[in-house]
């Protein structure tokens, strides 16, 4: 709580420092407290307290100057600082930096955003020190957080006020064991600035969009990397290979469908089997097995501006060794720097369990 308390004694300094940002930006400062959800029996030993923090956020504000605005009812797009005391000392605390989109319903009185960064956790697992704590195995982690709120702006010289809930994950990603993560579910209360009013900033009415967004079919090609490493601690983080090759049809503004099919190289699963073969032999694990996997996935694609949100859903059609069910899925966002290359970061699991963080490169041809 005392973290938050800061933070609103430094609001006004920060408010005068940018007055020349008139009507275009707008900071908000959450006071969230909540539940860790207890998702995996190996991390209940660590819910002792319900854990408390703050979200700090600074908002640029669109108008519909550009035609994706107005599309998507007038957007917010930012970047938050995250602060989150887990009470529990296995588990540290969490410092988090985001890049996040702010999207409004209901006459812009209720505001949902979704917020994708990294975070530093401040006391992962350490075999002889912190043996407790399987949430995390690396101090640097991916971090999503989704928000939903109800919002009431500018009530009195610019400040408002907002609650909601919020829902707040932390993973390594399996780029680090252990690694059962943990999601927060908590409420959350704040207050909203918005800087002085520009009159010239005001909400272009949508017009009817003349722009054809139906395509013919497109053929794209993706090259994926990362790192990771198996369940079993300490046998090393090594390479992590895959290759997309997939059709996409757009229908709108908006949408694409997806189909194609995955290769992958996992090389911790390589080591992996190696391992099995040896430490449990009456599982009669071949040593020489192909750890290679080939799947096939549906997808879809929603366009915000450059930036893309996609989702798949896989199933593996070549698996020598089955070392996860035989479903996939994969969540990321893509960024085009052209209108054949882009570039993205995804993350693969199998159900709740996370196999890698992706990094891509790929074209749309």
């Amino acid at each position: 709580m005392r973290h938050f308390i800061y933070l609103l004694l430094l609001l006004p300094t920060f408010v005068l420092a940018q007055q020349k940002a008139e009507g275009s930006y707008t900071i908000d400062a959450n006071y969230f407290y909540g539940n860790i959800v207890p998702h995996r029996k190996s991390i209940q030993h660590l819910i002792t307290h319900h854990p408390e923090g703050i979200i700090l956020s600074f908002n640029r504000k669109t108008f519909g100057k550009k035609a994706w605005e107005s599309a998507y009812n007038y957007p917010d797009y930012g970047v938050s600082f995250h602060y989150q005391d887990m009470k529990n000392q296995s588990l540290g605390e969490m410092y988090g930096l985001y890049g996040h989109y702010n999207f409004y319903f209901f006459k812009r009185n209720l505001m949902f955003r979704i917020g994708q960064g990294i975070a530093y956790n401040t006391n992962p697992y350490d075999k002889e020190t912190n043996f407790r704590n399987y949430a995390y195995g690396a101090s640097i982690m991916p971090t999503t957080y989704f928000m939903l709120n109800y919002a009431k702006p500018d009530i009195w010289q610019g400040l408002g006020v907002q609650a909601g809930l919020s829902f707040i994950h932390h993973s390594n990603a399996s780029m680090k064991s252990p690694n059962t993560s943990t999601n927060t579910f908590a409420v959350n209360v704040g207050v909203i600035y918005t800087f002085k009013r520009d009159e010239t900033n005001v909400y272009i009415l949508q017009q009817k969009d003349t722009v054809r967004y139906t395509e013919p079919i497109k053929y794209n090609i993706a090259v994926r990397g990362g790192l990771n490493e198996s369940d079993v601690i300490g046998s090393g983080q090594y390479p992590y290979y895959a290759l997309s090759f997939y059709a996409d049809k757009r229908i709108s503004r908006k949408s694409a469908f997806q189909l194609g099919v995955d290769v992958f190289w996992a090389k911790y699963l390589e080591e992996y089997i190696k391992f099995k073969s040896v430490a449990f032999p009456e599982e009669n694990v071949d040593a020489d097995t192909d750890y290679r996997k080939v799947g096939t996935f549906i997808g879809y694609e929603l366009f915000i501006n450059r930036l893309s949100v996609e989702g798949q859903a896989g199933v593996y059609v070549y698996e020598p060794f089955k070392s996860t069910g035989s479903m996939y899925q994969r969540v990321g966002m893509k960024y085009y720097f052209s209108k054949k290359l882009f570039g993205g970061i995804a993350l693969k699991t199998h159900g709740a369990k996370a196999e890698a963080l992706e990094f891509s490169m790929g074209v749309r041809l």
